[in-house]
């Protein structure tokens, strides 16, 4: 496994910086992994890793151009700042590129509460991702309509999120099964952030390698296997 930190053209022709990691074999399947509110921190490098290490070429844009929220309050205030269509058309669709430049044939959009929602986005509204995993994330209604998402999908969701609420998760699911879609969606009885072990107050080991395990195995059945 390599690991860098890089730069790469979004589609306006401006520059976004990323945290990167190259698989040891082919890691001909890609994952870009979208930041929480706190940015892009240590928390989500080691996401980017775990996927390299799986055997996916793995990259992570950095959504907020270099800022790194401190507390809640600053989180909150940098992910009230970003544009999620922008982020959505320029960032993310700018890092699955870069991804299938580098040789990706397959590329999945991966992310957890803010870039929960942006996967959400990102599936409803990008042509050329080929899967998607959410984490306790839904963007409001004018940012993407799940019922328009027609690739592969599955959502982990938290019985005890009073962000991403179990209502929200259900009407995710009832759009979507509206619309004809089968999306593969878990519910655990946990907090928002069960996934990630930063959070000592919201973090469940178990329930977050049991949703590893299964998104592992969806991305392995979506993508046709890490070396596809």
């Amino acid at each position: 496994m390599s690991q860098a930190n890089i730069q790469f053209s979004r589609p306006d022709g401006a520059n976004c910086a990323a945290y990167l990691a190259k698989a040891s074999g082919s890691g001909r399947s890609g994952v870009v992994v979208l930041q929480e509110w706190w940015g892009l921190n240590t928390q989500i490098c080691s996401v980017v890793d775990r996927f390299a290490a799986a055997g996916y070429t793995a990259l992570a844009p950095d959504l907020f151009h270099g800022k790194l929220a401190r507390d809640r309050n600053e989180a909150g205030h940098l992910m009230d700042g970003l544009d999620f269509l922008a982020a959505t058309y320029q960032d993310i669709r700018g890092a699955v590129a870069h991804l299938r430049a580098a040789g990706c044939s397959k590329v999945a959009v991966m992310g957890f509460c803010m870039g929960g929602a942006l996967t959400v986005a990102s599936a409803a509204r990008l042509p050329e991702v080929d899967a998607a995993v959410c984490y306790y994330g839904i963007p409001p209604l004018e940012i993407a309509d799940p019922a328009n998402i027609r690739i592969p999908f599955q959502g982990h969701f938290a019985t005890r999120d009073t962000w991403c609420t179990p209502a929200a998760a259900a009407q995710l699911e009832a759009s979507m099964r509206a619309a004809g879609q089968t999306p593969e969606l878990f519910h655990y009885e946990g907090e928002h952030a069960f996934f990630n072990k930063t959070r000592t107050d919201a973090y469940d080991p178990q329930l977050a390698e049991l949703s590893w395990t299964r998104t592992l195995d969806f991305l392995g059945r979506a993508l046709g296997g890490a070396g596809a």
